[in-house]
């Protein structure tokens, strides 16, 4: 795993921050106020925002988030362009951080992009979501695969007491097609391993159980190739010095693009894993509600 550290270098972030003056009160129902914007490429940036005071949540869940649509020409009247977005701050957290693509000519990305530290966006305070800790059986090691912004609900998870309390070991695996777009997730693991507070929260040593497994599959890096592929063909197993997927011993939750998410769950079905939900926790977890 000596070489897997390369891929944790991460590019320079552009960064802003809002000044605790602006962060105005909510002037608009279900509205919050931008504390923070970071543009990690040219294709994916990251905002905090400020929590509202009741929300409750479950790390892993999303929420419905966005911005007022353009005035209708006839009648001048807006409307709300809202999307899912998976929360990617722990559920402890005072602030609320989120992951998101740039979409040129996307209906909400092409505005969400363009937000600085001081404005709003609408937040619909009620968390839903399937990769949580309840939908699964307990276990011995989790699985946390990923594509692109799939990252997200992951950046909660791995920030939260119970994933180390109720596993020996957790293992989370991003497929990007470029180094750059590794880069938020690089980062986010490096702070886990040196978090204070974590480690207060958690205990002494926590990180340990923590396995991070970067892949690129367009750009050379330390490591290439679609997870898939490199589990199909043992590879994976072998770099981690662990067996494949048992349903006796191993969980996993699954967060990417559509074609990602199938080629999983087939595999997964022939580990002989079953799909979860809150109702009824098995072996593993998709979020439907992500499209990367």
């Amino acid at each position: 795993m000596a070489k897997m550290n390369e891929m944790t270098q991460v590019i320079d972030a552009q960064t802003n921050t809002a000044p605790a003056s602006a962060r105005a009160k909510s002037a608009l129902p279900d509205a919050q106020t931008v504390t923070q914007v970071t543009h990690w490429t040219d294709r994916l940036f990251s905002f905090r925002v400020t929590r509202p005071a009741s929300l409750r949540f479950r790390s892993g869940e999303f929420v419905m988030i966005g911005l007022m649509g353009d005035p209708d020409p006839k009648t001048g009247k807006q409307k709300p362009l809202l999307r899912a977005y998976s929360i990617a701050s722990p559920s402890w957290d005072d602030e609320l951080e989120f992951y998101s693509i740039k979409v040129e000519d996307g209906p909400l990305t092409s505005k969400l992009q363009h937000i600085q530290p001081g404005d709003q966006i609408i937040l619909r305070p009620k968390p839903v979501g399937t990769l949580v800790h309840d939908a699964l059986l307990p276990g011995k090691r989790l699985w946390l695969f990923a594509t692109g912004t799939g990252f997200a609900p992951f950046a909660s998870l791995l920030r939260d007491p119970q994933t180390y309390e109720d596993y020996d070991e957790v293992i989370v695996t991003h497929t990007c097609r470029t180094t750059g777009e590794l880069a938020y997730g690089a980062q986010l693991i490096d702070s886990i391993r040196q978090d204070e507070i974590l480690e207060e929260l958690i205990g002494g040593g926590f990180a340990d159980k923590l396995r991070y497994y970067p892949t690129t599959t367009r750009e050379e890096s330390a490591k290439m190739g679609r997870i898939t592929d490199l589990m199909r063909s043992g590879e994976v197993y072998e770099d981690l010095g662990v067996p494949p997927l048992c349903p006796e011993t191993d969980r996993a939750m699954i967060c990417g693009n559509l074609s990602f998410n199938l080629d999983l769950k087939a595999l997964f079905e022939e580990y002989g894993l079953r799909e979860g939900a809150n109702s009824a926790p098995r072996e593993y977890v998709v979020e439907k509600a992500f499209l990367d």
